[in-house]
């Protein structure tokens, strides 16, 4: 076998005199004695280093979780200390395996038996450090983005992106190792991927199209996690989740919506939240009948707001008059409250309190009234 999976890469030989095999360069002279005590017997010499290969992964992870987690247990976040563990338990799986080659080594087998167990055994390994590649650079994320002003770009609302182009070159580079343990050339198969893929891509275009219009909304984040946004449907809700496929919208009727994110992209958005305060404006149309002092309905209308105790005192609330109506003097009551969620049950109570207040400042509400007028009779009629 050639490669890096070749014997030499494992010097422990069988002799030509006999079938004991011959102790490796690395072992030390010490420890030479037991080594030919145990090589009359392959199978406990296998056991032996299969086990020792474990118990020194295992040491070895535990020496640097010892020494490793005093420094990061001086962090205020568990993130370094999960890197760590992860970090520890790729070196214990490292020397576990090297240990259990080893073992395979010195059994009697046959070349190509030794040779396939030997494959096998590298394949779990690259499925195992794949697996902690895929862990580990999750958690190395969320570091990158405690540190806001190093690493800017990787925050909450692009992790998904960074995630998964992280985890597509984790999952290629081991496909790709995977296949040259195999002796399998890759090329072939690069190019039938790439047939499959446009084949693929004309059948799934609505897929692709949501998933780069989620690249696109995650990169321009033009809303985020707990943002009240207003649709061209008119629907009204909280951002609850913005996936690289779909958003989820949590209206207040507590009904989650899921918008395909190429609507999203392709769609005008009210965010209510946006600008530069969380707060939110609230307009509120008064009509007063003709005749009406309108210095007084201006101080009524204003005095409401000031003190209803959601109503923001900064900015202040303001009276505008907006103009002459059918029927009556249209006013517009502005106040600001802390968050759109509010709306619904601030306008409720302001709606009651200033009919309150009219009635009490003996100001009347209008509504619309029609004279009809009916003629005597039809002529010709008697």
């Amino acid at each position: 076998m050639s490669g890096p999976l070749s014997s030499e890469a494992f010097p422990t030989i069988q002799s030509e005199s006999d079938d004991v095999t011959e102790p490796p360069e690395w072992l030390p002279e010490a420890l030479e004695g037991a080594w030919w005590l145990l090589a009359t017997y392959p199978i406990l010499l296998a056991l032996t280093l299969a086990v020792g290969g474990v118990a020194l992964g295992f040491s070895a992870r535990a020496f640097l979780l010892f020494w490793g987690l005093k420094v990061t247990r001086r962090t205020t976040t568990d993130l370094d200390e999960k890197l760590l563990r992860i970090g520890g338990m790729v070196v214990a799986l490292v020397l576990g395996y090297l240990g259990l080659a080893a073992a395979i080594q010195v059994l009697p087998l046959g070349e190509r038996t030794a040779e396939i167990a030997i494959r096998v055994l590298v394949s779990f390994l690259i499925l195992q450090l794949m697996r902690m590649g895929l862990k580990a650079s999750h958690v190395g994320l969320g570091i990158l983005s405690t540190v806001r002003d190093r690493f800017a770009i990787v925050e909450e609302r692009t992790l998904p992106l960074f995630d998964l182009a992280t985890t597509a070159l984790i999952v290629a580079f081991a496909a790709y190792a995977l296949l040259m343990v195999w002796s399998i050339d890759p090329t072939a198969w690069l190019a039938s991927a790439g047939v499959v893929g446009i084949a693929v891509g004309f059948a799934a275009r609505d897929t692709l199209a949501n998933l780069f219009a989620g690249f696109f909304i995650i990169a321009d984040a033009p809303y985020k996690l707990g943002d009240y946004v207003v649709l061209d449907t008119g629907d009204r809700g909280e951002i609850t989740n913005v996936g690289i496929r779909s958003t989820r919208l949590l209206t207040r009727d507590d009904v989650e919506i899921v918008i395909p994110n190429s609507e999203m992209a392709n769609s005008k958005i009210i965010n209510e939240t946006g600008g530069r305060w969380v707060k939110y404006r609230c307009r509120l149309k008064v009509g007063v009948a003709y005749g009406s002092d309108v210095d007084q309905v201006v101080s009524v209308l204003d005095e409401v707001a000031r003190e209803h105790e959601t109503v923001c005192r900064d900015p202040s609330p303001r009276v505008r008059m907006r103009g002459f109506g059918d029927s009556s003097l249209d006013f517009e009551l502005l106040c600001w409250i802390d968050h759109p969620s509010e709306r619904g049950r601030v306008t409720h109570e302001l709606y009651m309190e200033i009919y309150r207040a009219l009635d009490r400042a003996e100001i009347e509400i209008p509504f619309p009234q029609r004279d009809l007028w009916v003629r005597g009779g039809l002529p010709g009629s008697e």
